[in-house]
């Protein structure tokens, strides 16, 4: 069995400036995802997926490969993910590298834990899921969420739940960001991650932080600080 972990990794990030090599407590943030990749020691290979430079010398400093670089056309702020894994994927191949595990790990996931990928894994192995990936719990009921217009107008979104007690609906979760592992035929016929073909690994809500804002950084610093004082 062959464990191939993609991380991509772009130069062009626009809110966040060269986020993915922007230190974080003392590291390139990209340094956190490929030390915990390597040292799961899941992956027979971790390659980070760039089409720039600095990121590719950066990566390489860290452990992680950076055989190719990614084409222009799969660089910008419009390009998914999976068709930036897919094209990773495709390389793979025409190396004549057989494989049947491929993890996508994000560049910016610094609360990314050894064990969670280990456990991701095995999930996917026994499972037989087309995905598995991290997710954590809303920390209030989706259902009993509402929206603004724009003359400040309150509409709810599940209007009959308005009298529905909260611990009487189901629970919902969305995406942790942090990883996703994946048949390699999922990736190349582009399924859909979220979907009944998936499964997760669910992770507590006080260790996932998206981080695509200068606000989301500043929390996730916060955050990383209080957590490494609790270990």
């Amino acid at each position: 069995m062959t464990n191939i972990c993609i991380i991509p990794a772009r130069g062009g990030s626009k809110r966040i400036p060269r986020k993915n090599i922007k230190l974080f407590h003392g590291k390139p943030m990209i340094a956190y995802s490929i030390e915990t990749a390597i040292q799961s020691k899941l992956f027979d290979r971790v390659i980070v997926s760039t089409d720039d430079l600095e990121i590719a010398e950066v990566s390489r400093q860290y452990g992680a490969e950076v055989p190719f670089m990614r084409p222009s056309e799969l660089s910008d702020d419009q390009t998914a993910t999976i068709p930036v894994i897919a094209h990773a994927i495709q390389w793979i191949i025409r190396e004549g590298i057989q494989v049947d595990c491929v993890a996508c790990i994000y560049a910016t996931a610094p609360f990314i834990l050894e064990n969670d990928l280990i456990n991701g894994e095995k999930i996917f192995r026994k499972g037989g899921w087309e995905y598995v990936f991290s997710a954590t719990s809303f920390g209030f009921p989706i259902f009993r969420g509402f929206k603004k217009d724009t003359d400040g107008n309150i509409e709810m979104f599940f209007p009959e739940h308005f009298g529905t007690r909260s611990q009487d609906l189901p629970e919902a979760f969305h995406d942790a960001g942090q990883f996703y592992f994946g048949k390699p035929s999922a990736w190349l016929e582009g399924k859909r991650i979220f979907d009944k073909w998936s499964s997760i690994i669910e992770l507590p809500r006080w260790r996932v932080q998206d981080i695509d804002t200068g606000d989301d950084w500043e929390r996730a610093e916060v955050l990383y600080k209080m957590i490494s004082n609790m270990a």
